[in-house]
C-alpha cells in the first residue's frame, strides 16, 4: 500500500508536467512570431526563472526518476495525494485560462510585444498575476503529491523565488506602458490570491 500511494502521487505529478507542456507549447510558438518592442529582462529575472524551473520540474523529476534523495522520504497518505491531485488540476485550469486570456500578449520573460493590450478579463478580473497563482497551486500540489521533503517542497520554494524576484519588475513595466489604466487596475485587484493578496 505504501508504494502504490507514493507511485500514484508521482504518476499524477508527471501527468501535470505533461499537461503544463501541452498547454504552454502553442503559446510559446506563437509568441516567437511577434515582434518585441520593449525588453525588460534582467539577471534577477533569469535567476527567478531558473529557480522556478528547478523547483517545479528538475528537482521533482530527478526524485520521480531515481528516488533521490531517499533519506527525505516520509510515508505517503491517500488523502494527501488526492488533495494534491485536486490542487494540480486547479493549477492547470488557471494556467490554461491565463494563457487563453493573454493570447498574443503572452511572453515567458518581461517583454512588451507589438499591439500589446492590458488584459483584465478572465482570471485577470480577479488577480493581476494569475500565472503565478497557477505556479503557487502547482507547488502546493507537488508538496502533497510527492512524499519527500526536498522534492515536495522544491516547487513552493522555486515558485516563491520566481514571484519575489519578478513581480515588482513586471508591475513597474506595466505601469510604464499603461500608466493610469494599469494603476486603476491595480487598485481594484489583488496580486495572486483573490480578495487577499
Amino acid at each position: 500500500m505504501y508504494l502504490s500511494i507514493a507511485t500514484a502521487g508521482k504518476v499524477i505529478w508527471v501527468l501535470g508536467v505533461v499537461a503544463w507542456a501541452i498547454i504552454r507549447r502553442p503559446h510559446a510558438r506563437r509568441a516567437k512570431r511577434l515582434q518585441v518592442v520593449s525588453d525588460r529582462r534582467t539577471p534577477s529575472e533569469a535567476v527567478g526563472l531558473a529557480a522556478g524551473l528547478l523547483g517545479l520540474s528538475i528537482i521533482p523529476a530527478i526524485y520521480v526518476a531515481t528516488g533521490f534523495p531517499l533519506a527525505a522520504d516520509y510515508p505517503p497518505h491517500l488523502w494527501a495525494v488526492a488533495f494534491g491531485a485536486v490542487l494540480l488540476v486547479c493549477a492547470m485550469w488557471v494556467f490554461r485560462r491565463t494563457h487563453k486570456a493573454l493570447g498574443k500578449n503572452w511572453s515567458i520573460t518581461l517583454e512588451i510585444r507589438e499591439k500589446h493590450k492590458l488584459i483584465s478579463q478572465g482570471p485577470y478580473a480577479l488577480v493581476r498575476h494569475p500565472m503565478y497563482t497557477s505556479f503557487l497551486l502547482m507547488g502546493l500540489g507537488q508538496a502533497f503529491l510527492l512524499s519527500n521533503w526536498v522534492a515536495g517542497l522544491a516547487g513552493l520554494l522555486g515558485a516563491g523565488i520566481l514571484f519575489f524576484l519578478r513581480v515588482d519588475k513586471e508591475e513597474r513595466m506595466m505601469l510604464d506602458v499603461f500608466g493610469p489604466e494599469y494603476q486603476a487596475y491595480m487598485d481594484k485587484t489583488k496580486r495572486i490570491i483573490p480578495y487577499l493578496y
